[in-house]
This record gives C-alpha cells, structure tokens and sequence, in this order.
C-alpha cells in the first residue's frame, strides 16, 4: 500500500469516485444530445430494427447498444442511450479492477480514469455508437474477472470466459483477451492451468460466442469473410453478398511501405492521447530529477498476481496490431483497447507531472467539446481537412426531407447514404441500397431494408448518388439529373454551380427509367 493513502474517510473517497464517474457520464449525456448522428452510427441504428444473431460487417451486440432508437425514430441522443450506459458500467468496472490492482490510492485511481475517458477513443466510444464501445466493456469485465481469478478464487475464470463470449458477441478483436489471459496465469498462477476452471471459461466463451458461428456458417461465413479481408487488407468475398471472391493484398509490399505503415500506426496511436501526449513524453525525463517515472517503489504498488496481467493487457493489442500493420493497413481504432489497461500504467508514471496530466486531460475535453458544437452549428473556421465531423453528419436531415418529397421509389449508391435517408425520413423505410455500385452491406440481405431485385425491377426510380455521372444500370436510363450542394453552415442548395468553394457534399438525384 503507498504510503501516502489516506485511509481515514474512504467513505469520502468512494462519494469522490461516484461524483468524478458521474461528471464524465453527465458530459458524455450533453455530447450525445448535441452531436449529430454520424453515418456508421445510424447504420446500426437500423440494425436494431431487425435484431439477429448477425450481419454483413460485424456481430451482433452493436445493435443491441441502439435499440434505444426505437424509443424515439430519428434521435441521435435516444439511440446512444445504450452507448451511455454501457460506458458507465466500463467506467465502474475499471474502478474496481485498478483497485484490486493495487491502486488504492485516490489520486492514482482518480487519473487512471480521467486518462481513460479523456484519450480520443474514451471520449468517442463513450458517446458514439460503435462496436468498439461493447468491446470495451467486456474487455474490462474479463479483466476484472481474470484479475478475481488470479488472486485465488479459480471459478472466477468462468466469469471471465463468459465476458470473453459477450466481447465475441461485439466485435471480433475480443478475441485477443486470449493470449492476455493466458500470459497472465503462466506468470502468476500456472497451477491453475492443472484446474478444469479456466478450460471451462475457455468453453463458457465458445458457448456464449456459438450463436453467431452458427449464423455465419448458414451464411457462408459472411461477417468473418469480411472482417478477414477487411482486417488483413485483402479482398475476400466483398463483391456480391454470398460469394466468395478472389483474395488479393492491397496492404504496403515493400519494406519501405511496411516501415512506413508502422511508424504511421504508432504514431496515430499516440496521437489518440491528445494533449496528454506531451506529459506522458515528459515523464521518464522529469522522473529521473524529481523521483517519478517507473521505478521499483511505483511497480510495486501493483498487485504482484495484477502486473503480468496489467502489462499483457496493456502491450499485447498495441504490438500484435503493429505486426499487422507491417503486411496491412490498421485502422486507428483496433487496438484501442489497450489503452483501458495503459490507464493505471500511466497514471504512475505521471505521479510527479499528475497537475499537468489533469490539465492536458481538461484541455482535451476542452476541444472535443469545441468539436462537438462545432459538428451541430458548423461556428469553428476550421478548414476542410479538419471538417471530418461535418462530413459525417452535415446536410443529411435537409437531404432526407428533400428525397422524401419525391414521387416514386428512392434509392442509393451507398450504404451510409441509404441509412441516412432512412434515420431522418420515416417514409423512406423501402429506400434501400442499390446493388452492385459500390461496396456490399446489410442492406443487400434483404433483412434490414427490402432487398432489390435489378433484373426483376420495371419499374421508374430515385438514385441519391455522388458520382458526377447518372451510374449505368442495365435496363434503365436517366432522364432527370438534380444536384444539390451542402455547404457547411447553409442550407441545402440545388444549383448548378457549388456555393462555395469546398462543399462538404454534392449529391445527384437520378430519375431512372425503364430503356426502351
């Protein structure tokens, strides 16, 4: 125990907790109320229409997280309220694991999950509807289970396999909690490995895990052939939904391209903390002088049986996506969840620099509060490379109601597109994606949205499109051609010469009918 713990009013302490969880969880309640629905958002947000044990490009528990969109159609804040409340059980969870690891401390505690929630993935996975944010929460439950188990009671591994399962369940990447795990009993309680209690959570995984195998073998393995493909930078059965594709690497080939792309990955990686960047690269400079930094007294504040635990947690994601990123492209996103074991780590080493954490931490939330007024108003002059969040959410309600004044069927070329319309337009709910324009997804199964037939189609139609050009369709031709504009901060436009001079969209109407 650190000789600085104050144990004289841990009442007091855990109120301090249970306000500090409550604040982040008030702040991610505005947020979500303000920004509006991004396009991957409301895209799961239609999959909580048709709930099943699977779909085109992930597993299922995504769609579980926007059922709340049920309660109230085309609002942003009712369907991250699953979103909302998984973040707050991960915040809770991870207090008590970094508790249990050895930070008893309330100052410690206090900036593992301020760091936590105030790195680019805390604060989006928090607000934004994403496979990752029930990743994380099962990932920190299988922690805390493992962490439970390690410390003496065994049957603690069932609790973890089946958090293990429900990480499954949510995205893919859980899957490497594995090797986490199993690193953590070799180092601290091999014995265990001669106990049935960790081969029987290894089993409660596949169990909980097996409903969603089942859907991907009655359909041909579609979300793991995509995922596979996606993950490993190859194209692998991503054409027509149910085939199986040719397999082709369009990841970096050349030793330069492999360098590059990791140094790329590293070095978004460390952008993902923000302003807390600058501190975290202080801290082994200023801890030789001033007695921080990671020496033998600050390790040892963990838990013996936590640490292999805790640093396998924490480098594991990191490196092994750093090997992918030699042979593919890495998205930002997929070894985020090392940062929920990194938290504690860091919130050692920056003991000494602790006021210049807490102060990056609230500059962080500083911008990303800025950014989030910015996504609803379009007020910050910021440029067009910065404007990613107008991009993802701009122009699409006023699209819906332009597109829902239309006569006659409307479709379009994209999957985001299409999710749109039918988020902000409850009329547009047989408006679905056209196959075969550009990349595959749900809405091509016929499960979500009704499915479109192209040879069995007669019948005249709206395509909502961003090619400059009505797409060839055979048996169809344009005969009408609308264009509008989105400019941020205005109004929807339909002119024939842009508004402005970086429109955030330019969408064309196409009215196709029958050739001949």
């Amino acid at each position: 125990m650190h000789p600085t713990l104050d144990t004289s009013a841990p009442g007091h302490h855990s109120r301090l907790l249970i306000v500090l969880i409550a604040t982040m969880t008030a702040w991610r309640l505005a947020v979500a109320g303000i920004l509006p629905a991004t396009q991957d958002e409301v895209y799961y947000f239609n999959w909580a229409r048709s709930l099943g044990w699977g779909y085109f490009d992930h597993p299922p528990g995504v769609a579980l997280l926007g059922i709340g969109t049920l309660l109230a159609p085309g609002s942003a804040l009712a369907g991250r309220l699953g979103t909302v409340v998984a973040s707050l059980l991960t915040l809770v969870i991870l207090a008590r694991f970094y508790r249990n690891c050895g930070l008893t401390d309330p100052p410690d505690l206090a900036l593992a999950l301020i760091l936590v929630f105030a790195t680019i993935p805390g604060f989006a996975s928090g607000i934004i509807t994403t496979p990752d944010t029930l990743l994380a929460l099962a990932w920190a439950l299988a922690l805390h289970e493992g962490e439970r188990a390690l410390a003496g009671d065994r049957r603690r591994w069932l609790s973890a396999g089946l958090a293990t399962g429900l990480g499954l369940l949510g995205k893919y990447t859980m899957v490497l909690i594995g090797p986490v795990l199993l690193w953590a009993i070799l180092r601290s309680d091999p014995r265990a490995l001669r106990t049935a209690w960790p081969y029987l959570g290894g089993l409660l995984a596949l169990l909980v895990f097996a409903p969603n195998i089942l859907w991907n073998q009655q359909h041909d393995w579609l979300t793991m052939r995509f995922q596979l493909g996606h993950g490993l930078s190859t194209q692998v059965g991503v054409l027509p939904v149910g085939a199986a594709g040719e397999i082709a690497h369009i990841g970096p080939q050349t030793p330069g391209e492999r360098i590059a792309s990791v140094l790329g990955y590293l070095g978004t990686q460390l952008g993902f903390w923000g302003l807390i960047a600058i501190p975290l690269l202080v801290a082994p400079w200023t801890g030789r002088r001033r007695g921080g930094g990671f020496t033998n007294d600050t390790t040892e504040i963990l838990a013996r049986h936590a640490r292999p635990l805790v640093w396998a947690a924490a480098i594991f994601p990191l490196a092994f996506f750093a090997l992918v990123a030699t042979g593919s492209e890495v998205e930002p996103n997929w070894p985020a969840v090392y940062l929920l074991s990194a938290a504690p780590l860091t919130a050692l080493l920056l003991r000494s620099l602790r006021p210049w954490a807490i102060a990056a931490a609230l500059g962080n939330l500083l911008l990303i509060s800025l950014y989030a007024v910015h996504a609803a108003t379009a007020a910050l002059p910021l440029g067009d490379r910065l404007n990613r969040v107008l991009r993802e959410t701009h122009g699409f309600e006023q699209l819906a109601r332009v597109v829902g004044d239309l006569r006659g069927p409307v479709h379009a070329d994209r999957y985001q597109t299409t999710a749109m319309l039918r988020f902000y337009a409850p009329r547009l709910q047989t408006t679905t994606q056209w196959p075969g324009l550009t990349r595959p997804s749900e809405y091509l199964r016929g499960q979500i949205a009704p499915r479109i037939d192209p040879d069995s189609t007669h019948t005249p139609f709206w395509l909502v499109s961003g090619y400059g050009a009505p797409p060839a369709i055979p048996g169809f031709r344009s005969d009408i051609h609308r264009k509008l504009f989105d400019c941020a901060g205005q109004a929807l436009t339909e002119t024939a010469e842009a508004p402005c001079a970086h429109p955030l969209h330019t969408w064309h109407l196409y009215h196709y009918v029958p050739d001949g």
